[in-house]
């Protein structure tokens, strides 16, 4: 078989990911599909149904992928692998949310490390680049049906573009999307899915949900770069400071002020336009 027919044919495979999970992990309810709409929108109706928490969701595909915005994440076959797991809590902190992002960037990016040897950043808030360009996305979404208004259960879903799609990038993302390997690397998929849960849980389940800052702070590129805040409403220049214990942007805008970003969407000005 010829490698670009085996790069495309090449499935994940359950045994493979759980032979790569750590022994604490060895019995964690997991579900290896090659095509879904959404795992995302597939484990919330697992959730929904009962599906205990830790449940991991992984597919080879998605055909309606979801990014953070509303926007849609671009998931074809054989190139990529995407995951969500379910977490269920009681007595949710508000902020949970948030630190479950950053936390999954931390584990993203020492994972994409750990199986392909190159550096791995953090662009704040948990998108990870390799050599200038994304092939990591995170999405958490709470489900807040509990009588107290408080969130029954968070879905974490993480994206990963391991390889090259055949034809390239779309148009619209051939300047920021890129792929963690050059080349086909035999069961690189399994490894990162593998590598990605075992990281996270292990912050996730550790006491204290802030050993991972440190971490994070150091892989956060952005730190004393010229940026866009952008927001639904504007958009304006500033420069970033610091990252500071909860992972909140310390940014300095032009007229002056400064201010803590605990969330929203930023870009790296280019060096023309700094």
């Amino acid at each position: 078989m010829h490698e670009k027919e085996f790069f495309y044919t090449d499935n994940i495979r359950e045994a493979g990911i759980r032979a790569a999970l750590g022994q604490e992990l060895r019995d964690l309810p997991l579900q290896v599909l090659p095509v879904v709409d959404s795992t995302n929108i597939r484990l919330r109706k697992m959730a929904e149904d009962g599906a205990p928490d830790g449940m991991a969701l992984i597919a080879g595909a998605q055909t309606a992928g979801k990014g953070r915005l509303g926007r849609t994440f671009y998931s074809p076959a054989g190139t990529g692998v995407y995951i969500s797991l379910l977490l269920r809590q009681t007595g949710w902190d508000p902020e949970l949310t948030g630190r479950i992002t950053t936390m999954a960037a931390v584990a993203a990016s020492e994972a994409v490390e750990s199986v392909s040897g190159k550096k791995a950043g953090i662009k704040w808030v948990n998108d990870i680049y390799v050599e200038g360009k994304k092939v990591c996305g995170i999405l958490a979404e709470g489900s807040g049906h509990r009588e107290d208004g408080g969130l029954s259960y968070v879905i974490l879903g993480a994206g990963f573009n391991v390889f090259s799609p055949e034809a390239g990038f779309p148009e619209e993302l051939l300047q920021k999307a890129g792929a963690i390997f050059d080349t086909y690397e035999e069961q690189a998929r399994e490894n990162l899915a593998a590598g990605f849960l075992n990281r996270f849980l292990h912050y996730y389940r550790a006491k204290g949900h802030k050993k991972y800052v440190g971490k994070y702070q150091t892989r956060c590129f952005v730190t004393g770069k010229d940026i866009v805040v952008i927001t639904p409403t504007e958009k304006r220049r500033a420069h970033v400071l610091a990252v500071d214990e909860n992972c909140h942007l310390k940014v300095r805008y032009e007229d002056g002020r400064e201010e803590m970003l605990s969330s929203g969407e930023i870009s790296i000005r280019p060096v023309a336009e700094a």
